[in-house]
């Protein structure tokens, strides 16, 4: 990919350089607008609104699922190699969010990823991953209707990997990720392990087949596309929307077909495919039931969302390799306070110059503080906007207010932590 300036945007699971255009990233990558469905979401959270989830994939799945109050789930998780930051933050707000709609939240804590790639040591790993589990915790995750687990302590994951595994063959991995001859097998491996959390809820143990949504910055859609590809090809139906209806074709063994023809819907049975015609929601239901039924998985396509990248204070990404470049939700108030007061301002080189031709917040690291945590009123947000681009507003008052904002949520957040009792949660550790 190219950017506007360099001609060179990037964007993987592993790099993001360049400047983003995510108009261009909807388009490139297959994504939907999420715009386009905003005023469809019952009650959108500050993210949505603001356009800070930008994409999605398939998430009309999950607005039917809170309209019509059916089960279905959220999914996300955590690598353990640093301490959490507000990076992470946005994704726990959004996790707790849609539990908060309704949804079965899961979080994952990636330990085996962080082992394999990072070369994190197994107890460091636990240390570092149980501060993420407080910090969701403090952020208002409930333990009800709620499942963490590390990936090394969860057989149910780990089985299902090893299913996922046999349906990629080497030079998918290598097209996807870029992988080499010199690339470790477990790094490879931790592809079909992250695929089998987000696959995973829907298995028998934890209710079956439901809608699932993986809220993720926009570099984790290789992932997002190659786990969609394994729900549909380790299970046995494969579904084909026509006029009326679903062709049903078996990816296993055509003898699979035998078994619809107890569906109670009108229907042509052809040798290598079946013709049903009714309701395609009621049809794709039935047929699932009948999958699970000859002890197929039946997965739903998962679905997704997609949030912007976070800027770091210094500029360019947020990296958890840069602590000046992020707030941590362990820093102390005055330490947060610091890195706000040395942040990139979208300010002009001078007062006066500011005052003349206004700022631009659109630029600004302090700007995207606010927008994304420090205010969740949006006529407040606006007001501070208009401030800024009128000039009225100055970078240094405009720092010490977000100094002060940052600071009390984060003596909050570290009193929360401190009351969170991990035994309440249902939690699967080694």
């Amino acid at each position: 990919m190219e950017d506007q300036e360099t001609g060179s945007m990037k964007v993987t699971p592993w790099e993001v350089e360049g400047i983003i255009d995510y108009e261009r990233l909807i388009k490139e990558f297959g994504m939907q607008s999420f715009a386009e469905l905003l005023d469809k979401v019952p009650e959108p959270n500050h993210l949505m609104r603001r356009g800070i989830i930008f994409g999605h994939r398939d998430y009309g799945r999950i607005i039917n699922a809170i309209v019509n109050k059916s089960p279905w789930a959220v999914m996300s998780g955590f690598m353990p190699s640093g301490m959490p930051h507000f990076g992470h933050k946005m994704t726990m707000d959004e996790i707790v969010w849609h539990q908060q709609m309704g949804g079965m939240a899961f979080v994952a804590i990636a330990d085996m990823e962080a082992h394999a790639v990072r070369g994190l040591p197994w107890e460091k790993t636990k240390e570092i991953g149980l501060m993420y589990v407080r910090s969701i915790a403090a952020l208002g995750l409930k333990p009800e209707n709620a499942i963490i687990y590390f990936q090394s302590a969860s057989n149910a994951v780990k089985d299902l990997a090893f299913e996922l595994a046999t349906e990629v063959n080497w030079s998918e991995l290598k097209a996807i990720y870029g992988f080499t001859s010199e690339t470790q097998l477990a790094k490879m491996f931790t592809t079909s392990i992250q695929a089998a959390d987000i696959l995973h809820p829907q298995l028998r143990e934890f209710g079956g087949p439901k809608p699932v949504v993986i809220p993720v910055g926009a570099d984790q859609d290789p992932h997002i596309r190659l786990t969609r590809d394994l729900a549909a090809r380790i299970s046995v139906f494969a579904f084909e929307p026509i006029e009326g209806g679903m062709r049903i074709r078996s990816r296993k063994n055509s003898e699979y077909l035998r078994e619809l023809r107890k569906l109670k819907f009108e229907k042509n049975v052809y040798e290598e495919h079946i013709d049903v015609f009714g309701d395609r929601k009621d049809i794709e239901n039935e047929v699932r039931q009948i999958e699970l039924e000859v002890g197929g998985y039946a997965f739903i396509p998962p679905s997704s969302t997609y949030h912007r990248f976070t800027t770091g204070l210094t500029g360019g990404k947020m990296s958890s390799s840069r602590p000046e470049s992020y707030i941590s939700l362990l820093d102390e108030p005055e330490v947060a306070g610091k890195k706000i007061r040395k942040a990139i301002t979208g300010g002009r080189g001078s007062a006066e110059e500011q005052r003349r031709l206004g700022g631009e917040p659109e630029k600004c690291s302090v700007f995207e503080l606010y927008t994304i945590h420090l205010l969740l009123d949006d006529r407040e947000l606006e007001e501070l906007r208009d401030e800024c681009r009128g000039g009225k507003l100055l970078c240094g008052h405009c720092k010490k207010r977000a100094a002060e904002l940052a600071g009390k949520f984060l003596k909050e957040l570290k009193e929360n932590m401190q009351t969170v009792e991990l035994d309440e949660y249902e939690i699967a550790m080694k």
